[in-house]
């Protein structure tokens, strides 16, 4: 599988090669916040890297992999097995001397019942809070869930409905708490006849755009042909949205008046999708200082309030 990544320049890894094909790092990691793609292998276990070396090169390595360990939870149904996941990570860090908490875990939200629990509750946002901590993002997985409600094969897709439903469920719960969202794939792979490829081109160009627009800025891909259009439409959405959102936040900051009353909540959203433009190259430094008299730092400051409703300057905290 292809997680979602932020385009980046390759640097030299400090694993070997035999670790990095296994434990994530043949290809950039997947990071917060931008929408594109990477290959991305499932990390192994940290005992196998372990018994691989002993030096004091290989200590270093092995810091290093620690860093760069993603844990994603598959198929969870129940906020007990969270809770469970939570009692292996406890136990991992004490064998194997990690920090307190250094562990934490992406849940793939593949089953109803994760949605809405037997009681007519919110399962997905007692699982967030049952990971104490741990719980770093969510992902949809488009066709267990589609295929648990028995959702026909050919129309099982990322913008069915019934996805939009689970995936405002998951947004909703994940509102406030840090916690990261990930569209779903689509396995529409565009192999075949040049019209084929065109056609599943375009197909996931578009349900690239329409996340993007729905505020899932990460998602999942199934081969490495559907890289270019991720790529290709995650830049087009912050280089369309580019002269506007510039504009509309440099008139809130400077207090000119203008057709548009954007309060604080809205100037920090117009921060965070410049914010995110710049972190996945879509967008320069030098343009947005252009545009919107802001520095990258100075967006990241902005996009990060104590609250949605505090007073948006520069200088708060």
């Amino acid at each position: 599988m292809i997680a979602g990544t932020r385009p980046r320049t390759a640097t030299a890894s400090p694993l070997p090669r035999s670790w990095r094909l296994q434990c994530g790092q043949a290809s950039p990691r997947r990071s917060p916040g931008c929408g594109s793609s990477a290959s991305r292998r499932r990390p192994v276990g940290e005992e196998s890297v372990l018994s691989t070396c002993s030096s004091a090169a290989c200590s270093t390595r092995w810091a290093a992999f620690r860093l760069a360990l993603v844990i994603t939870f598959p198929k969870v149904s129940t906020v007990s097995q969270v809770t469970a996941m939570v009692a292996v990570c406890d136990e991992l860090e004490r064998a194997y001397g990690l920090e307190t908490g250094r562990l934490g875990f992406e849940i793939q939200v593949e089953t109803p019942q994760l949605i809405i629990g037997p009681q007519g509750g919110i399962s997905v946002a007692e699982a967030i809070h049952a990971g104490a901590g741990r719980v770093t993002a969510l992902h949809y997985g488009t066709y267990d869930y589609s295929a648990s409600l028995q959702i026909s094969a050919e129309y099982q897709a990322s913008d069915h409905p019934a996805a939009d439903f689970a995936k405002q469920v998951m947004q909703v719960a994940a509102a406030g708490t840090r916690v990261h969202l990930s569209d779903g794939s689509t396995n529409i792979l565009p192999l075949g006849s040049p019209e084929s490829v065109r056609s599943a081109w375009r197909l996931h160009a578009g349900l690239v755009r329409r996340a993007l627009a729905r505020g899932f800025y990460q998602g999942w891909d199934m081969h490495p042909h559907q890289l270019p259009t991720r790529y290709i439409a995650t830049f087009e959405f912050y280089r369309a949205g580019l002269p506007r959102a510039a504009a509309r936040l440099a008139n809130y900051m400077s207090k000119t008046e203008s057709e548009i009353l954007d309060e604080p909540a809205t100037a920090r959203a117009l921060a965070r999708y410049l914010y995110r433009g710049l972190v996945c190259g879509a967008v320069s430094e030098t343009e947005l200082s252009r545009s919107a008299g802001l520095t990258g730092s100075q967006l990241a400051a902005l996009g990060r309030p104590r609250s949605d409703t505090e007073g948006v300057a520069l200088g708060s905290s």
